[in-house]
């Protein structure tokens, strides 16, 4: 039920694009390093022109290395055009890479440090840090490197099962949601009492 544009495919003038200008349910569209203000503000004015709370979700997927460079330009912009836009954190396909053993992997510190940096500009310019979107199991998997496993790259193999993008393991997950937690309490999404 809910649909969205990849950060390869967001293109405003893309069949993708084109296609869910015309469906009414909310649409999601994958935010990457590459897009720019002027782009992004055309793909909301073109999926959501009636201005809609709950029509627009940006998946924010900038890796830990470009998140608090490119994504509070972005945010201004919105804000200053008035746009209404749910933004969700993607920490885990911008951090994505090639082990040294040739695993495709991700390192827990990275997504955690992106996760971390989404609240952290979100708080700074008083918008809403609005979801996390994550790829986890309660498996024992050893496909994402770090985390209270100490998962090295030579673990990799042990017991790599996924069939397309690594996830968190059971125990990397229920550590990111302690930490989550946290960042809510530290940034006002939750109260203490």
């Amino acid at each position: 039920h809910f649909l969205w544009i990849g950060d390869r495919t967001r293109k405003p003038d893309s069949a993708h694009v084109e296609f869910l200008s015309g469906v009414d349910n909310p649409i999601g569209i994958k935010v990457g390093p590459s897009i720019v203000r002027e782009e992004l503000l055309m793909l909301i004015e073109k999926l959501n022109p009636k201005n809609e709370w709950g029509r627009l979700t940006l998946i924010v997927r900038m890796g830990a290395d470009k998140i608090r460079k490119k994504l509070p330009p972005l945010i201004q912009s919105i804000n200053k055009k008035g746009k209404k836009v749910l933004w969700v954190c993607d920490p885990m396909h911008g951090n994505t890479y090639k082990s040294e053993t040739g695993f495709k992997t991700r390192h827990f510190d990275t997504i955690v440090q992106e996760i971390e940096s989404f609240f952290s500009i979100h708080n700074h310019l008083g918008t809403i840090p609005g979801g996390i979107h994550l790829e986890f199991t309660g498996e024992h998997v050893t496909e994402c490197l770090g985390g209270t496993d100490n998962i090295i790259d030579n673990d990799l193999e042990n017991q790599y099962d996924t069939a397309c993008d690594p996830r968190l393991n059971v125990n990397q997950s229920l550590e990111l949601a302690y930490r989550i937690t946290k960042l809510l309490i530290k940034n006002k999404g939750i109260s203490n009492g």
